[in-house]
C-alpha cells in the first residue's frame, strides 16, 4: 500500500502545481456527477471525504494555522507541529500548502500513513529522495547522502521538507528518529523542514521527558478548532456554492443548526451527515431538506446531542416553515442560563453574513 506522496517539480501532475498525476486523476473522479446532483442543481459533491483544496474552508484560526505552514514549509525553520481533532481539516491544510509550492528547485515529501518501523521509514525515504539503494540498508550511508542531497538542493535556490500526518500514530523510536533528522543544518540554517501534523493526543506524547529535546526544536506551533454555529452554517453554504448549488434550495435553518450540535463543529462529521442527508432528501424528492430527516440519519448514525444542546423547535404555523425557538422558550434538559446563552448565539450568527442557513 502506497504511504506517501512525493512532490517535487512541477508537471508529473496539475500544471505547475508539483501534485503528483495520482492526485490529478483523485480530482477528476471527485468531480463526476453523483446521484443527487441534477435534482439539487450540484456539479459535484459538495461534501467528499477527500482533502481537496478547493473547498477548504478558513476560520481565523484554519488562516493562523495555513499561515504557519506556508511560513515553515518556504523558509529554512526546522520543525513545526499542527495540532488538531480528527476531522479538523489538518490533511486539507497540508495539501492546500502543497498546490502552492510549485518551485520546482525544491522537494517535499509527505508520509500518511507513519506506522512504520525504522527501516521501513528509512526505506521510503530513500526512495522518494532518489538517493542510492545502498543508502537504505546503512544509516551511516543515508545520513551522508541525504546531507549531500539537501545541501545541494539549498545552494540552488531550493527547500527540502517532510510532512508527517497522523503523527499521533509515530511509533516512539521514529520520533526520536525524526528529532535526530532535524540536526541536518548548517551553522545559520535549518536544511530540512518537518512539520508534524497530528490529533492532540500528540501534544502530551511530546512532553514526555525522553522527548524534550525534540518538542524543545519546534519552532512553529499551531491548533485547529471545531467549527462554531455560525462557522458550520458558512461552512455548508460555501462548499454547495462551490459545487454549483444553492444552500438556501437545500437545507433549513433548523437542519443545519441540528447538524452543528450533533457534529460538535468537526467538518469530517459534517460532512458524512450532509452527505447522507442528501441522499435521504433525494430518494423522498425533498428540497429543502427538513430537520425531521437530519434526525433519522442521526438516529442511523447513533450521533446525539447532550440534552443541554437540543433546543426545541417551535411547530410552524398553517402553511409557513419552522423557527428556533426563542430564548423565552424551553430548551430541552438545559438551565435558563443555557438557554438563553444559546439563544443568543444563534441570534449573532444570523446578524453577520447577507446569506446564512440561520437567518
Amino acid at each position: 500500500m502506497r504511504n506517501l506522496v512525493s512532490v517535487g517539480p512541477p508537471g508529473d501532475g496539475l500544471p505547475g502545481s508539483g501534485v503528483s498525476a495520482q492526485d490529478d486523476r483523485q480530482a477528476e473522479v471527485g468531480t463526476r456527477p453523483v446521484i443527487y446532483g441534477e435534482f439539487y442543481g450540484l456539479r459535484e459533491t459538495p461534501f467528499a471525504l477527500t482533502p481537496d483544496p478547493r473547498f477548504l474552508f478558513l476560520t481565523p484560526r484554519q488562516r493562523e494555522a495555513l499561515s504557519n505552514l506556508r511560513y515553515g514549509l518556504m523558509t529554512p525553520r526546522g520543525f513545526t507541529l499542527l495540532i488538531g481533532e480528527a476531522g479538523t481539516g489538518k490533511t486539507t491544510l497540508v495539501r492546500t500548502i502543497l498546490t502552492e509550492l510549485n518551485d520546482p528547485q525544491s522537494r517535499y515529501i509527505v508520509i500518511s500513513n507513519p506506522t512504520l518501523s525504522r527501516a521501513e521509514f528509512y526505506e521510503l525515504l530513500v526512495r522518494e529522495l532518489g538517493l542510492a539503494e545502498a543508502a537504505s540498508k546503512s544509516k551511516t550511508q543515508f545520513l551522508v547522502e541525504l546531507q549531500r542531497d539537501v545541501e545541494a538542493r539549498f545552494a540552488s535556490g531550493g527547500l527540502t521538507g517532510l510532512i508527517i500526518d497522523e503523527a499521533q500514530s509515530l511509533p516512539h523510536e521514529l520520533l526520536e528518529e525524526i528529532r535526530l533528522l532535524g540536526n541536518i543544518e548548517t551553522t545559520t540554517v535549518k536544511l530540512l523542514n518537518i512539520v508534524l501534523a497530528g490529533q492532540p493526543e500528540l501534544a502530551p506524547r511530546l512532553n514526555d521527558p525522553s522527548l524534550r529535546q525534540l518538542k524543545q526544536r519546534i519552532a512553529l506551533r499551531c491548533e485547529l478548532s471545531a467549527l462554531t454555529l455560525e462557522e458550520t452554517a458558512a461552512y455548508i453554504a460555501g462548499r454547495i456554492r462551490i459545487a454549483g448549488g444553492t444552500p438556501a434550495e437545500m437545507f433549513t435553518r433548523e437542519s443545519v443548526i441540528a447538524i452543528h450540535r450533533a457534529c460538535a463543529g468537526i467538518p469530517r462529521t459534517i460532512n458524512v451527515l450532509c452527505d447522507n442527508a442528501l441522499i435521504g432528501g433525494y430518494a423522498a424528492q425533498a428540497k429543502p431538506i427538513p430537520v425531521r430527516m437530519i434526525e433519522d440519519i442521526l438516529r442511523d448514525f447513533d450521533l446525539r446531542p447532550s440534552p443541554l444542546q437540543r433546543l426545541e423547535v417551535t411547530s410552524p404555523p398553517s402553511g409557513g416553515t419552522s423557527s428556533l425557538a426563542p430564548a423565552s422558550e424551553k430548551v430541552v434538559g438545559a438551565t435558563p442560563k443555557a438557554a438563553a446563552s444559546e439563544a443568543s448565539m444563534v441570534d449573532t450568527a444570523t446578524r453577520k453574513k447577507p446569506f446564512s442557513f440561520l437567518h
